[in-house]
């Protein structure tokens, strides 16, 4: 008979020093970027020992990719259900924006590390991933006639730098993702 062995209050404690390690390192990243970022900052913002961070993060890429997993669980994208019962293009086109843009909000400097996603693999892979899923969102938002230019124009408009500036210059999240929304759909009906 084989004995199943449980960390029990051990696994518990370890599983709680992985998560302030993970949440430190997502601070940093939101306040000084993934570049600007070192282990022993990671492990001082922890309150643990760099060996500690170390331990649960042989690498640095170990500590961006749990990054990006929290990061995902507390953002999560939009996905295919976001235009459940909208019926006109102008409906899904206005759910897609304000999605994507809330989304922005909730990740303090998605732009910022979204910047460095060519210094570090597991970035990369992330954005790619987020990229394609935009493009696939932008695709059923547009519905028939969603050729690539129209495609391409809409996901540029809703990059994350269109929200910011929109932000500096002064409009709440709704009201920029309504001042977008309002733009593609006039375009769309023109074309």
């Amino acid at each position: 008979m084989v004995r199943k062995y449980t960390l029990g209050r051990r696994g518990e404690a370890a599983e709680e020093t992985r998560r302030r390690i993970v949440e430190a390192t997502f601070a940093l990243h939101m306040e000084q970027g993934v570049a600007a970022t070192t282990m022993t900052q990671i492990a001082e913002r922890a309150g643990v020992s760099v060996g500690t961070v170390y331990h649960h993060f042989p690498q640095y890429d170990d500590a961006i990719r749990a990054c990006g997993e929290h990061a995902l669980a507390l953002a999560p994208p939009p996905g295919p259900d976001l235009f459940a019962g909208a019926k006109t293009r102008g409906a899904r086109i206005e759910r897609l924006v304000r999605a994507v843009f809330d989304r922005y909000e909730r990740i303090p400097n998605y732009e910022g590390v979204r910047a460095e996603r060519g210094k570090f693999a597991p970035l990369r892979a992330q954005f790619a991933a987020e990229s394609q899923t935009v493009r696939e969102l932008v695709a059923a938002a547009i519905g028939r006639g969603a050729d690539a230019a129209k495609a391409a124009t809409v996901v540029a408009l809703i990059e994350p730098g269109v929200w910011q500036a929109l932000r500096v210059a002064g409009l709440a999240t709704a009201a920029a993702s309504r001042q977008i929304a309002g733009v593609l759909n006039a375009w769309l009906d023109a074309r």
